[in-house]
């Protein structure tokens, strides 16, 4: 099989795998070819809205598992191939010279076993890094049960690096993908997050140590596959963000790629529940949300209507209308249309005179949410009277103001909300 065809094979294989964004690397070295940048490089959008690229190819889509919802699993009936350490290590870097790709995300299926595919995975980026010279961004997929010298050996080499979890809890694991266990997942996971801890400290006082996976870690979970609840997922987000210090969780809607009766016959893959759980992440990672103020026991699932943080808001109407030019940074923030960026604008341009309710709008906020949860010098534009219900209306007139049945609700929605998770302003 030649090289063109591989690469054709095991790109489109690879396209499934959503964590291949990355930030905070900056490797840099004399002598050498290519950068990373600290906005990071990859297929996808950067905060600022740039579009950013790099070459995603697994090293083989051949597997030992027969995962239920993989593409690669081994019982599925698709032509395989396989890349050896020096045509991936050749094919990024003729691609970095041509302007292709700013960098590699390389991932793999399992071939022999998980100690014999890292084996080659770090012997395809060590010589990207040695022979080619090359400091472009490289993010490795960690293979789960590999042996902790090779996950070491990963972080040396990799910018970022990632352990797919797929599946929200162990019975899940059990039922689709039963060559996997929670602990040979979270023990890579563990393993990485003390190294790049221990990394960090280290250069703190010396600053010419290596760096370990300096754009930390990541991972991936499969929404829709298995009946675990949003509250389930949205909880154990929180959980890798606390004890694994990730960097994100990715959260990728359920494709039906293939054919078993373990898994659930869906119309279409649940896209608009994968948007409101990155709505979500948002919030615990940059707001100061707490899992259990979005969802409970009671109320386990997202509302696909609104987003969650309007949700909230909707539900502690004892804690609005806010003074925006009285009230706090953490409690500006929860003021569903104020993002990190506007927030921050208020408290410096309040310092130098009161804020209006045209003021804010200059300022970046979205008015359209915003007006029903804030006052400025004690004006407020909402309606009045503050009910829910009733800003749950006026809040659905402006998604669809001609007052008719959108056929391409949904659509519009995940539009509506874009803008929203790249800027922040939810």
């Amino acid at each position: 099989m030649d090289l063109e065809k591989k690469l054709e094979i095991l790109a489109d294989s690879a396209k499934y795998d959503a964590s291949c964004a990355s930030s905070g690397s900056d490797r840099g070295g004399a002598g050498g070819t290519g950068a990373a940048h600290l906005s990071g490089v990859c297929h996808s959008w950067t905060a600022d809205g740039r579009c950013i690229s790099l070459l995603k190819i697994l090293m083989t889509n051949e597997c030992v598992y027969d995962c239920a919802y993989c593409v690669n699993r081994r019982t599925n009936d698709t032509p395989k191939a396989i890349l050896t350490p020096d045509e991936i290590a050749g094919l990024t870097f003729e691609f970095y010279k041509r302007n292709y790709i700013e960098g590699l995300f390389l991932s793999s299926g399992i071939t022999v076993s998980p100690d014999r595919t890292m084996e080659l995975m770090l012997e395809a980026v060590r010589k990207l890094r040695q022979v080619f010279r090359f400091n472009g961004y490289v993010h490795m997929k960690v293979i789960p049960g590999a042996d902790q010298a090779l996950i070491d050996q990963a972080g040396l080499w990799a910018d970022r690096v990632s352990v797919n979890i797929e599946l929200p809890t162990d019975k899940s694991l059990r039922l689709l993908a039963p060559g996997k266990t929670k602990e040979t997942v979270l023990g890579p996971m563990s393993r990485l997050a003390q190294k790049i801890s221990a990394s960090k400290d280290e250069r703190r006082s010396i600053k010419s140590s290596p760096a370990f996976a300096p754009a930390g870690q990541s991972t991936q979970l499969i929404i829709g596959a298995t009946p675990e609840t949003d509250r389930e997922i949205i909880k154990l987000s929180e959980a890798l963000y606390g004890k694994m210090c990730l960097k994100r969780v990715y959260y990728s809607a359920f494709v039906p790629v293939t054919k078993d009766s373990r898994l659930p016959a869906l119309l279409s893959p649940p896209l608009l529940r994968e948007h409101r759980l990155y709505q979500a992440d948002w919030l615990l990672r940059f707001y100061g949300f707490k899992a259990d103020e979005l969802l409970d026991e009671k109320h386990p699932t997202l509302d696909l209507s609104f987003d969650p943080k309007t949700v909230w808001a909707l539900n502690n109407l004892h804690l609005f209308p806010l003074e925006v030019n009285k009230a706090s940074y953490e409690e500006i923030l929860r003021a569903p249309g104020i993002g990190v960026t506007s927030a921050k604008r208020i408290l410096r341009a309040r310092r130098t005179a009161p804020l209006s309710l045209d003021d804010l709008k200059k300022l970046g906020v979205v008015m359209k949410r915003a007006v029903y949860f804030v006052t400025a010098g004690g004006k407020y534009g909402g309606l009045k009277k503050e009910t829910g219900e009733a800003i749950k209306i006026k809040l659905l007139e402006h998604k669809n103001p001609n007052g008719q049945l959108d056929l391409f609700g949904e659509k519009e929605l995940v539009k509506e909300g874009l803008a929203g998770t790249v800027t922040g302003q939810l």
